[in-house]
């Protein structure tokens, strides 16, 4: 098999098996209990969070565990909206952005959303133009889940500084693929997913830079300082602190290696299956995610048809999969439904290699060329 769908999720790489196995077997503590199995279960997960706020050049007090994107996303959001705080986002945004943001305007909440050029990149302008000074909430992330565009985090720091206004960023397909700086970048909530760098699932964390002023969203006992209760998923931190450890050694040499498959890959579709065009932008981009439309195809088919030459591939977000209707991303970068439809992403890591690249190449024009004799 051959599996280039890297931006729905990873692999759990060796070192994090390694690092979770003693505490499902032998180190199953509590990490609140005061005894010796349980403060070594402790010390485990806060090792995770001093690996973790290395990795984005923050201090450890400032990392919260808790389930996922999903959850870290809603947690900032929520929060904006019980303190009565406009939000500013993007039409591009994830669904656990999107779908909350709605949730929140059913409840009576204020959301603005900023539409971006067509490539996917947000339009500074306006989000400077139209935020409201010292109250709002601007939420932008920092590299789109189906077109891989990145957007201009620093800028946006920067605007959000500049009006005293808070910024989160949802970092989930960007963190450990791209180099983070929450200090420099002005970053003031960044939103991440274990599962997205070869972790487990079921695992992330929030970075808050003013925590002693973040409320929790559930309400329970005194884990992550009262502010995200619950017994801590032990296995889960410790395995995503060891694969942010793999993830972040040599991050630059897996990124130059991560373009130069996905340019590879590109560069062959382009050169040798008529019809393609490359959507998002093509300076701005993780280095692993190439999305295409073809011409004469239909993405979810294309997908299928893939899938029955064992390469694993997607049509889009894998949150999206059973929604009806294009993806609402490529929609915003102003594509009609049928070109919507043509879309295929595939994304790639450090792990993938040349020879699969090839074949995966040489399967989709075979593809592409019966799929389009077929719909004669």
């Amino acid at each position: 098999m051959i599996y280039l769908d890297q931006a729905a999720t990873t692999k759990v790489c060796d070192e994090a098996k390694e690092a979770m196995e003693p505490f499902l077997r032998d180190l199953y503590g509590n990490p609140s209990s005061l005894y010796e199995l349980g403060e070594t279960a402790k010390e485990a997960v806060e090792e995770s969070r001093r690996i973790i706020a290395k990795a984005i050049h923050c201090t450890p007090e400032h990392i919260f565990f808790t389930s996922g994107g999903t959850e870290s996303d809603n947690w900032v959001l929520e929060q904006a909206f019980l303190k009565g705080r406009p939000i500013f986002t993007s039409t591009i945004e994830h669904h656990a952005i999107l779908n909350k943001c709605r949730q929140i305007q059913s409840r009576g909440g204020d959301v603005c959303y900023l539409p971006t050029d067509s490539k996917g990149v947000i339009q500074l302008k306006l989000l400077e133009e139209n935020i409201v000074s010292g109250t709002s909430l601007v939420s932008v992330m920092f590299a789109n889940n189906e077109v891989g565009t990145m957007e201009p985090v620093e800028e946006i720091g920067n605007i959000a500084k500049k009006k005293h206004c808070e910024f989160h960023t949802d970092a989930v397909q960007a963190f450990c693929h791209v180099p983070i700086d929450v200090e420099r970048m002005g970053i003031d909530y960044l939103s991440a997913s274990g599962h997205k760098i070869h972790g487990p699932k079921g695992v992330g964390f929030l970075y808050v830079r003013n925590y002693q002023n973040f409320l929790p969203m559930i309400y329970g006992g005194e884990q992550e300082q009262g502010r995200r209760p619950g017994t801590e998923n032990v296995p889960g931190i410790v395995g995503m602190g060891a694969a942010v450890k793999v993830q972040m050694k040599n991050l630059s040499e897996k990124i130059h290696r991560e373009e130069r498959l996905r340019n590879y890959l590109a560069n062959r579709i382009l050169r040798e299956i008529p019809g393609c065009t490359v959507n998002g932008s093509a300076s701005r981009r993780l280095p692993g995610n190439l999305n295409l439309s073809i011409a004469g195809i239909e993405g979810a088919a294309m997908v299928t048809l893939m899938s029955d030459d064992e390469i694993c591939i997607s049509a889009g977000s894998a949150c999206a999969s059973g929604q009806a209707g294009p993806s609402h991303v490529l929609k915003a970068l102003g594509q009609s439904d049928e070109q919507a439809y043509r879309a295929i992403r595939l994304t790639l890591d450090y792990t993938n290699t040349k020879e699969e690249i090839d074949r995966t190449v040489e399967c989709l024009k075979r593809n592409v060329n019966r799929f389009r004799r077929g719909s004669r």
